[in-house]
């Protein structure tokens, strides 16, 4: 069993940066994609950003391109969203997970089927 927590949510202004980390625990991730997804006041759970086991491939939605940088360290089974120049509309509960499934561009529709997730960390972003 794989457990998920994510860390670094808060109150933060518009312009301001903030970095979230999961923390992986219970089985090592190595070969496991992971990636963050993000659920605003009202609104279905989204795709944000992924990043294979190695790290040397990162898919983003156009929303955050530019802004949010994810990043692993599996040494530390890790997962970081650095997250830059953040609005109002980046508030959210942001939510970690992991799957095998390298297919980035298919994760935002697989929304609700990662295999493992956390528990989410609110992030409210002023104006």
């Amino acid at each position: 069993q794989v457990q998920l927590v994510e860390f670094g949510g808060g109150l933060v202004q518009t312009g301001a940066s903030l970095r979230l980390s999961c923390a992986a625990s219970g089985r090592a991730l190595s070969s496991y994609a992971m990636g963050w997804f993000r659920q605003a006041p009202g609104k279905e759970r989204r795709f944000v950003a992924a990043i294979a086991w190695s790290g040397s491939r990162t898919y983003y939605v156009d929303s955050v391109k530019g802004r949010f940088t994810i990043s692993r360290d599996n040494a530390k089974y890790t997962v970081y969203l650095q997250m830059n120049s953040v609005t109002p509309e980046d508030t959210a509960v942001y939510y970690c997970a992991a799957d095998p499934d390298p297919r980035f561009s298919l994760w935002d529709s697989r929304s609700d089927g990662m295999q493992y997730w956390g528990k989410g960390t609110l992030v409210t972003v002023s104006s």
